[in-house]
C-alpha cells in the first residue's frame, strides 16, 4: 500500500485521516445526544471531557487532512461517472469539511464562552465568559450536527447506490 494517493486510489495517510475521523464521529455524535439528556453529575463531567477531547481531535484531524489534501491531490474519478456525479461528490465533500469544522469550532466557542478552559494539547485557552454567545454557539453546534448527520448519510448512501446500481465499488478506493 502506498503512503500517498495514486491516480486510482487513496494512500495510507488519506485513509487513516478518513477512518479515524469516521470512528471518532461515530462515537462523538451519539455521545453528544446522550450528554444533552444527562443531569449534572460526575459521569456527565467525565463524558463531557471525553466529548471535548474527541471534538478537538476531530478538529485537528480535519485541519491536517485539508493541509494534506492541498499537497496530495485526490484520485481521479472513474471515466464512467458522469459530470453531475462528480459535482455532487465534490459539493458533498466540501460541505462535509465545512460542517465538521463548524461543529468543532462552535463546540469550542460554546465551551470557552461558558467560562471553561480548554486544553488543545499544545496550549490551553480561557476567555471571558459570555453566556449569550455561548448559547448562540450551542445552537450552531446542534444545527451543524444535524447537517453533519445528513451529509454523512448522503455519503454512505452514495457508496451503496454506486455498488447496487452502477456495480462500482467506490468504497474500495478508501479501504
Amino acid at each position: 500500500m502506498r503512503l500517498n494517493n495514486s491516480i486510482n486510489e487513496y494512500g495510507l495517510v488519506a485513509k487513516l485521516f478518513h477512518w479515524l475521523t469516521f470512528i471518532i464521529l461515530l462515537i462523538q455524535i451519539p455521545l453528544g445526544f446522550y450528554l444533552v439528556r444527562l443531569d449534572f453529575s460526575d459521569l456527565r463531567i467525565t463524558l463531557d471531557e471525553i466529548h471535548v477531547i474527541g471534538g478537538i481531535l476531530v478538529f485537528y484531524l480535519t485541519l491536517f487532512r485539508l493541509i494534506y489534501k492541498f499537497f496530495n491531490k485526490s484520485p481521479r474519478f472513474s471515466p464512467e461517472i458522469f459530470i453531475g456525479q462528480k459535482f455532487i461528490s465534490k459539493i458533498n465533500h466540501f460541505a462535509l469539511y465545512i460542517t465538521i469544522l463548524t461543529v468543532t469550532i462552535s463546540g469550542i466557542f460554546k465551551k470557552l464562552y461558558n467560562g471553561e478552559k480548554l486544553d488543545f494539547f499544545l496550549f490551553k485557552i480561557r476567555i471571558d465568559d459570555n453566556f449569550d454567545l455561548a448559547d448562540k454557539f450551542y445552537e450552531i453546534h446542534i444545527l451543524s450536527n444535524y447537517t453533519l448527520i445528513a451529509l454523512i448519510s448522503l455519503h454512505i448512501f452514495a457508496v451503496i447506490f454506486h455498488k447496487l446500481f452502477f456495480k462500482e465499488n467506490i468504497l474500495k478506493r478508501m479501504t
